[in-house]
């Protein structure tokens, strides 16, 4: 057997309405000032954002909304982003939706504690400050991003996907959620289960996939085989979106550690140029 490390610092916390039970509580821990909270306009129109908002406001404590990530976020929404971030003093990041509203609340995270230019932070390990802290509340399961510590960032001027990777972009904590998910479209809940299934398949396969990152990946795509018809049919489901939810985390630590494939190698690029999913 090769050596291997494996380190996954991140909380999970997965409960029913635990937006609504349970987020205050994660982010007063942090003791921090204000808070922003990062989105998009489709969470936002959903009303997936009711919740945390109404908790947030009853507890007092301060905060801005960003909604504007876009899919494939850009270098420039970061920026954006970042000065909304600034403006009201966050201390701590708050990232509601998929993919994609994970890496902002990562990349401004990674700005307000080490400053520079983002693009130079592309690769292992260029930047020395731990982001700000962060509470990942995914409502697709699919990325796994609330997990992993991996930023993907567009650069539009290039078309291209950039990843930045550290440790030190581990959100703190990740709050799961299943009554999120129910209002997600069976094709964008099937292309999201697809999505985590081969996360899982991809970390399995993978050279430096071990022992441990193997048991999340199994779990995976046992949980993800057992509970993806079922959840495309009904996303009302709670037990097989739970089911899913947890899945998609699982495949992300296999992933975040033993690394993906061919089929992520191949959507990057797809990605950057024609700005496809």
């Amino acid at each position: 057997m090769n050596g291997f490390e494996f380190f996954v610092p991140t909380k999970i916390l997965f409960q029913e309405y635990a937006v609504r039970n349970r987020l205050v509580e994660q982010i007063r821990a942090f003791k921090v000032s204000a808070i922003i909270v990062i989105t998009d306009k489709g969470v936002v129109g959903a009303g997936l954002l009711k919740e945390a908002v109404a908790a947030l406001d009853q507890a007092g404590i301060t905060y801005a909304v960003f909604d504007e990530v876009e899919p494939n976020p850009s270098t420039d929404t970061c920026m954006k982003a970042l000065q909304a971030a600034k403006e009201i003093g966050a201390g701590a990041t708050v990232a509601v939706g998929g993919g994609s509203a994970m890496d902002v609340a990562k990349a401004v995270g990674i700005l307000m504690t080490n400053g520079g230019d983002l693009e130079s932070y592309e690769g292992p390990n260029k930047f020395e400050n731990q982001m700000l802290p962060m509470i990942g509340i995914p409502t697709t399961a699919g990325t796994g991003s609330e997990l992993t510590p991996f930023v993907v960032i567009t650069v539009r001027a290039r078309h291209y996907k950039m990843t930045i990777f550290s440790i030190k972009s581990l959100p703190q904590v990740a709050l799961l959620d299943p009554t999120l998910l129910s209002t997600v479209p069976p094709h964008i809940a099937a292309a999201c289960g697809m999505d985590a299934l081969t996360h899982a398949v991809e970390s399995f396969i993978n050279l430096q996939a071990s022992p441990v990152t193997d048991a999340y990946a199994c779990e995976a795509m046992r949980l993800i085989g057992k509970n993806l018809r079922a959840y495309v049919a009904n996303r009302g489901n709670m037990t097989a979106a739970g089911a899913m939810l947890v899945a998609s985390s699982l495949a992300g630590i296999s992933f975040g550690v033993a690394r993906l494939g061919n089929v992520h190698a191949m959507a990057h690029p797809l990605g950057g140029f024609f700005d496809l999913p």
